[in-house]
């Protein structure tokens, strides 16, 4: 998108100096043709012209922009503001000191030294602002109303709690779309802040979307059908994020790149993004882990009936599966197989990648 926008650019100037200089400079190369003194021939000649120069130089200014743009990213809606005003400032600035100067009808000094001027000028405002905008931030606060002592400390002690502890952007990950749980995670509130999509995400969800195999073409358009969901639920904040990482090409890197950037949380259900991200200190949501939590506990003693599908790894065992695919293993349960019995609760232990139940037959069915 980016480069599209430079070419349009690069097009339009190439238009602008066809029409009002192109014959001139023709002339400049003693080039005496009638064809060269159409405005028309000369805005499209330099429009191809200044087309091939964006050709070369897109790629760097692209690179700039999206620089910039990262930069920009890491920076507070209030650093935003205030920089932008101190530049205004040192442009104001800048201008009327240079308005002597420009009357005086020097051919270089008249019009390059206003440019110099408020440049220089609109570095010294940003600096200025910035250096000093905590101090400008305490003067703003002076003028709002006062309040009692006991409610400002427990305001201030609440306020930063929250910024310790609350992550406002959430990074959606491939693997967490297509299992598609975050669509029902969204609607409960239990999910603050804003639902982040990456391009990147985006683009391998298509490629996804569009596999051979028909399995992983079912995934890819199950994601997208929950992207499509959440976007149309206006009580979801979703935003789009257009950069990339050209230097990575895993997409959990880059996840993990942009969840540095932005001080994010990333929402997955990948076992090893998660170990990823624990290793480098960032905040996970693991979709997994909260179904696991919020699952009924199973204590021992517990009676249920189960359909045993399969032997077990141990002699004599059998394996059964509840409906959300915790694992079951029966004790003398191989003797069962594709039968419906009931069991009872020996132990359960829990780990990240789910949770395992173990049991044995109950006294009924031994008699049988």
């Amino acid at each position: 998108m980016i480069k599209k926008v430079i070419y349009f650019i690069f097009a339009i100037f190439g238009l602008s100096f066809g029409l009002t200089l192109g014959s001139q400079i023709w002339h400049m190369f003693n080039l005496q043709m009638e064809l060269l003194n159409n405005p028309i021939v000369n805005a499209i000649i330099f429009m191809i012209l200044y087309l091939l120069l964006g050709f070369f130089i897109a790629p760097l200014i692209e690179k700039i922009i999206k620089k910039m743009l990262d930069i920009l990213a890491q920076q507070t809606t209030y650093d935003i503001v205030m920089g932008t005003i101190g530049i205004f400032i040192g442009l104001l600035i800048g201008y009327m000191i240079s308005l002597p100067f420009s009357n005086f009808n020097i051919p270089v000094l008249s019009a390059t030294l206003p440019f110099i001027l408020m440049f220089v000028f609109a570095i010294v405002g940003f600096q200025t602002i910035m250096s000093r905008k905590d101090e400008w931030k305490n003067a703003f606060q002076r003028f709002q109303k006062p309040m009692e002592p006991e409610v400002e400390v427990e305001s201030q002690m609440l306020e930063r709690k929250a910024d310790d502890n609350f992550h406002r952007y959430k990074l959606l990950d491939t693997s967490v779309i297509i299992d598609g749980r975050i669509a029902d995670i969204v609607k409960t509130n239990f999910l603050e802040g804003i639902l982040v999509i990456p391009n990147f995400v985006l683009h391998e969800l298509q490629l996804i979307a569009d596999s051979s195999d028909s399995l992983k073409r079912s995934k890819g358009r199950r994601g997208l059908d929950i992207l499509n969901e959440l976007q149309k639920d206006h009580s979801v904040n979703i935003e789009y994020y257009e950069g990339d990482f050209d230097d990575i090409n895993e997409v959990d890197s880059k996840l993990v790149r942009l969840a540095k950037l932005i001080d994010a949380v990333i929402v997955t259900n990948d076992y090893n993004l998660n170990k990823v991200c624990e290793f480098q200190n960032i905040p996970v949501f693991n979709v997994n882990e909260l179904a696991n939590a919020v699952k009924p506990a199973m204590i021992p003693g517990d009676e249920m009936t189960v359909t045993i599908i399969k032997s077990g790894t141990e002699r004599k065992q059998g394996v059964a599966y509840l409906d959300d695919g915790t694992m079951i293993v029966v004790e003398d349960g191989q003797y069962y197989i594709n039968e419906r019995v009931p069991v009872i609760v020996t132990s359960a232990i829990q780990t990240n990648a789910g949770r395992m139940i173990f049991a044995k037959l109950s006294q009924a069915q031994i008699e049988e």
